[in-house]
């Protein structure tokens, strides 16, 4: 396969990647939690959130959904849906969303790296834009830092994932909260695809935009001699 052809399609899978990625950051499935319902007939409130915002949702618990020691949902049953979006950056206003401090912390610091994700991919996008523009050399030159761009937006959305699962691990482990169940939702699951797209194919990229290495070590030397000649 051509070298320039493998560059397009590296430059395709980034696309889907950043895609990824921002609807991730965008939305607020993330994580799905939910209280013990203790028997049927009963409102229970679950919630699922994202980077920005919290959704609560009551549910009705009829006959049919309700089993013993399970949590409240599934979360698409119908209900009444109430989203709060969080003041990041004004401490103090709403210490209580996820009734203690930490939760808050852990999604201020997930919320702020995923920021740093999306420089990086604008960054990697400016490097591809002038690459696409530019001419000989300087078309080549602009993709190995547009790879290491994208590598480092993947490593971004990596870290925010992690720190988003060590926030719900703290919920549903913590005695302060009433969450019992949780699972990770579509949102999470972008942000997963998003994190091994952009790696992957800004180091593919990075390799990709290096001098091609001479096939015999003796090659290099030859060609200084006759230079020299």
């Amino acid at each position: 396969m051509h070298k320039r052809t493998k560059i397009k399609i590296a430059i395709f899978v980034l696309v889907v990647g950043m895609a990824c990625m921002f609807t991730a950051v965008v939305t607020d499935h993330w994580a799905v939690l939910s209280p013990l319902v203790e028997k049927a007939n009963e409102t229970c409130e679950a919630a699922h959130f994202g980077l920005w915002r919290l959704c609560k949702k009551h549910i009705y618990i009829t006959p049919e959904n309700f089993a013993e020691g399970h949590g409240c949902g599934p979360i698409s049953l119908p209900g009444e849906e109430n989203c709060t979006y969080f003041r990041h950056f004004n401490p103090g206003q709403d210490a209580e969303i996820f009734e203690y401090k930490t939760q808050k912390e852990y999604n201020i610091s997930a919320a702020a790296i995923s920021i740093f994700s999306l420089a990086f991919m604008i960054l990697g996008s400016l490097c591809l834009l002038g690459s696409c523009t530019g001419k000989g050399k300087g078309r080549d030159y602009l993709l190995k830092p547009a790879g290491m761009f994208f590598a480092f937006a993947g490593i971004c959305a990596f870290t925010s994932l992690e720190v988003m699962r060590q926030s719900v691990k703290r919920m549903i482990e913590s005695e302060d909260t009433i969450w019992i169940e949780y699972y990770y939702a579509w949102s999470f699951a972008c942000a997963c695809s998003g994190f091994v797209l952009l790696f992957l194919a800004g180091i593919a990229l990075l390799v990709l935009s290096m001098p091609q290495m001479p096939r015999n070590p003796w090659e290099t030397c030859m060609d200084a001699e006759q230079e020299q000649e």
